[in-house]
């Protein structure tokens, strides 16, 4: 039974993509759209089933599919492990994946390859679940490979325009050097252990097995860190998540905000024990989320295309819940990868709604005015903004409030750092909301002729996820977190102690939420009080104008990486090249000539053949009896 149910689980979105890629185009838009949104639905199905199974028993669930790699004394099995944390992810994925689909079915219901991109979408719902799923590394590592592929295919979905197939390569690209990153991790840990199974890793820890390797183990979880630093997108390989903006916004939603780039913190959750064991690592994976948190959100604070804004909220919240990684409050980051995944994956749909009623325009300069004509998405919009804002009651307040209390009582320098970004992010959501919803519209009269709602296709994931931004926080209340109970078996070490209510604990909840207003204060004095409208991209000048080219780290990786290599290939093709294929050619001419010589011995003439023949034979014979 249990066995059928797993099959189900991974292979509806399989069947779904096979079917779209191969008969969609006869089944017609419709049918494609509602045929992938049925697939991911019934893998949400079976994942409840298995969700409340779990909850109940506190066992995980493993089963068997096959036996995969057997060497002497190393062997890999195909097996499916469904504990806590994997079960949670896939509720996530599956959920929000399926109002997504929901979504896009009316979103891109113009498009001509409808039923190519249900397909794409059902292609990366299933290595998804197979990276989330997988008992060991080399399972994860297929579903991590995958997801990226499906990345590529779907940021690059609209190919005929060359900066989207550029966004698309530069993610490919970019993510492949985490990978290799990821992959020498993996073959460290299978040296070191003998196996790549996630259990019985942990058993060889908890034994203290591991204890005479750590220093091997450093590097492996520094291997392990940067491929998760290129998919979950965090300094120095996080330039590629903003460019791949240039997909259709639901891929926005639910592949850049909601599930794949979590995955680098799904890895290092699934593998706490061994982070455990490296605190140098763990250093180094809290400063890079706390710097990446940081420099994302002054470069959100001037960008003016409102789906570029939002990819920089993500990178920001994303340094955040790395974090909360690197100080070892891996439920922590959890939480906010779930809050996170509520009202991220609003606004991006959200933002959808509001370029779809526009038809196409993506610039805030030209938008202002929608809260009255699209009171749906301005009402859901309202709501996921308070929420990443850290304003309470909402999701956010809770999930970043615990990230922020755990960097004060560990490092006061971080948590001033986390502290920061907050109050950008509070500015830049609240600059965004303003300048897309109040005042008077700035678009053109033939858009203003045309704004309206969007249909209930659209809204209906909208308000599902309104709601899940608001309540979201009661997962984790302060002192009484169902979370951090239902995790528990999934960590070596007693889980980070729940925060109590305590004077620190209202102090640090009181600076934070002044943060915000602080935050909030500012973009309504300066877009709602004083009306101002961002000035044109030519007129931008000093430091908002470094900040509006992202500190130019795109041109200087241009300049360092990009053009040297170029050179060095180029200089390859002209001297290196040419000067070997001469000596490659130069053998072929030998040989040519050789042959050419030689036929000249095949001339039919019996006669000398005869003469060969004994010539040959007597050779052979004064080889055996006077040489040897």
């Amino acid at each position: 039974m249990e066995t059928g149910l797993v099959l189900l689980l991974l292979l509806a979105p399989f069947v779904g993509f096979l079917t779209n890629i191969f008969l969609g185009k006869q089944l017609g838009k419709n049918a494609s759209g509602y045929l992938g949104t049925l697939a991911v639905i019934v893998s949400f199905i079976v994942t409840t089933m298995f969700f409340l199974q779990v909850s109940e028993t506190k066992q995980p669930i493993t089963v068997h599919l096959f036996d995969w790699i057997a060497l002497d004394q190393f062997s890999v099995n195909f097996d499916i492990l469904l504990d806590q944390l994997s079960l949670l992810w896939l509720m996530f994925v599956t959920g929000i994946g399926s109002l997504i689909h929901i979504y896009s079915i009316s979103y891109m219901h113009d498009d001509e390859n409808m039923h190519k991109f249900f397909g794409y979408l059902n292609l990366f719902i299933f290595f998804m679940i197979t990276l989330v799923v997988g008992s060991n590394l080399l399972i994860m590592f297929i579903g991590w490979e995958g997801v990226g592929l499906c990345s590529y295919l779907l940021i690059g979905f609209w190919y005929k325009n060359q900066e989207y197939n550029d966004a698309a390569k530069k993610a490919f690209i970019m993510n492949r050097i985490g990978d290799l990153g990821f992959l020498v991790g993996i073959f460290i840990i299978g040296y070191v252990f003998n196996s790549l199974d996630f259990m019985t890793i942990k058993q060889a820890v908890i034994a203290g097995e591991a204890s005479a390797n750590l220093a091997l183990l450093g590097v492996a979880t520094l291997c392990l860190f940067i491929g998760a630093a290129g998919k979950s997108a965090q300094i120095p390989l996080y330039t590629w998540l903003p460019d791949a903006m240039a997909g259709p916004t639901p891929v926005s939603a639910l592949i850049h905000a909601a599930t794949m780039v979590t995955a680098g913190i799904f890895m290092i959750t699934r593998l706490n024990f061994l982070f455990d064991l490296t605190p140098t690592v763990q250093d180094i994976i809290a400063v890079v989320g706390a710097v990446t948190s940081l420099v994302a959100a002054s470069i959100g604070l001037v960008q003016n295309d409102i789906k570029k804004v939002l990819a920089y909220s993500t990178v920001s919240q994303l340094g955040l819940m790395f974090l909360a990684l690197g100080l070892g409050a891996y439920e922590i980051a959890v939480f906010h990868v779930i809050t996170h995944a509520f009202f991220k994956a609003c606004l991006f749909l959200g933002s959808g709604s509001v370029i779809h009623a526009l038809h196409g325009e993506q610039d805030m300069r030209r938008m202002g005015g929608l809260k009255g004509v699209m009171k749906i998405t301005f009402f859901t919009f309202l709501i996921a903004t308070l929420a990443i804002s850290g304003i309470p009651p909402f999701a956010g307040f809770f999930s970043k409030d615990e990230i922020l209390m755990v960097a004060f009582h560990e490092n006061k320098a971080l948590w001033v750092i986390a502290a920061i970004a907050s109050i950008m992010t509070a500015f830049y959501m609240f600059r965004l909301l303003y300048l897309t919803f109040f005042k008077e519209f700035r678009g053109t009269e033939e858009q203003k002729h045309h704004l309206h709602e969007s249909p209930a296709l659209i809204t209906f994931p909208l308000i599902v996820l309104g709601i899940l931004s608001a309540v979201g926080g009661a997962l984790s209340l302060p002192g009484n977190s169902w979370l951090n109970h239902y995790l528990q078996p999934i960590f070596a070490h007693k889980a980070h102690a729940e925060h109590h209510l305590d004077t620190t604990a209202y102090m640090l909840m009181g600076i934070a939420v002044v943060g915000a207003l602080i935050g909030i204060g500012m973009a309504f004095s300066k877009y709602i009080k004083k009306g101002e409208v961002p000035v044109e991209d030519a007129q931008i000048t000093g430091f908002a104008k470094t900040l509006y080219n992202k500190y130019y780290v795109d041109e200087t990786y241009m300049a360092v990486i990009v053009k040297p290599i170029y050179a060095l290939a180029k200089f390859s093709r002209d001297y290196i090249e040419t000067g070997l294929s001469n000596v490659v050619f130069g053998f072929g001419n030998v040989t040519e000539e050789l042959s050419m010589q030689g036929k000249k011995l095949q001339n039919g003439n019996i006669g000398f053949y005869l003469f060969a023949f004994v010539f040959g034979l007597c050779s052979v014979v004064f080889y055996l009896f006077f040489l040897r």
